[in-house]
């Protein structure tokens, strides 16, 4: 059976950048703007607060994991954070990986491990879409032990290291992500999954993108009537169904014009389009470049 999350996580390409350990001694605050970089925390000891992109801040204690997608503004401070105005000096490079915030004289109350991974996949922006905006997960093991793996991998020079980091992010994301299912997600793809009636559409889609589908034909797929479905989708993806279908039918052409996959012809073919023609008018709508250029362009960007 096809798993949705699992393809669209592996479409992704994630890889890890750098993960540190951090030791926070309240109070302290900081901020950063990240420009749509992935970021992952999980909290060992104590708690802090997190706010990302100007939403409400998050209360995270032990055992508390967050990944966002794609954050353009991250702010944390300690559960009580310094009075305003009172800047937090940055945080000391311990070695080893390890930073410590916070007055030097004052006792650490905190620590947590987290990191940014980066998604190597040109199409990255259109997948993250699918994805919640913020993923927060309680009281999960895995999750802890699984940035730890992340972390130590990343400090060592082992053969095959990129590899083995690449396989640790989509098990990572991927565990988040079914881990949040649990939860009250976000709209998104997880969300989406989380729904029986809804996980039944959606696999169709992703089973069969040649298929000419209708929002009738999914609506009986989920077994729903075709008003109920639509409605019940949007709410909980976030995107009217045909959206999302020509979103997923996007992110596969474009990996196969990437991988120089067949001729346009035949691509279409495979993302479910009758003609070059129709295929390449909808491609250049919804990437803004003709997909003759676009393959070209991508894999000249991919030989330099």
């Amino acid at each position: 059976m096809i798993d949705p999350l699992a393809e669209v996580v592996m479409l992704l390409q994630p890889g890890a950048r750098f993960s540190k350990l951090v030791h926070g001694a309240s109070p302290w605050r900081i901020s950063r703007s990240e420009a749509g970089a992935p970021f992952y925390c999980v909290i060992l000891e104590g708690g802090c607060r997190i706010a990302i992109d100007g939403h409400e801040p998050i209360e995270l204690r032990a055992g508390d994991f967050v990944l966002i997608p794609a954050a353009y503004g991250v702010a944390m401070s300690s559960l009580v954070p310094p009075p305003p105005g009172v800047e937090t000096l940055a945080p000391v490079a311990l070695g080893n990986g390890e930073y410590r915030i916070g007055a030097a004289d004052n006792p650490v109350d905190a620590r947590m491990m987290a990191g940014h991974c980066s998604f190597a996949s040109p199409d990255a922006a259109l997948l993250v879409s699918l994805l919640p905006q913020i993923v927060h997960v309680r009281g999960k093991q895995r999750l802890a032990t699984l940035v730890e793996l992340v972390r130590e991998e990343s400090r060592e020079q082992r053969p095959a290291r990129e590899v083995v980091l690449s396989r640790l992010m989509e098990v990572l994301l991927i565990e988040a992500l079914r881990s949040m299912a649990q939860t009250s997600a976000s709209p998104g793809l997880v969300r989406g999954l989380s729904d029986r009636r809804l996980a039944l559409a959606i696999r169709a889609m992703h089973e069969e993108p040649t298929r000419a589908w209708t929002v009738a034909d999914l609506a009986r797929q989920a077994a729903l009537s075709r008003s109920t479905f639509f409605e019940r989708f949007n709410h909980a993806v976030g995107v009217a169904p045909m959206e999302y279908l020509l979103t997923w039918r996007m992110a596969l052409a474009k990996d196969l014009l990437r991988r120089n996959e067949g001729r346009i012809a035949e691509i279409a073919q495979r993302v479910g389009y009758s003609s070059a023609s129709t295929f390449s008018v909808a491609f250049t709508r919804h990437v803004g470049r003709p997909p003759t250029q676009y393959a070209r362009e991508e894999r000249g960007a991919a030989g330099r």
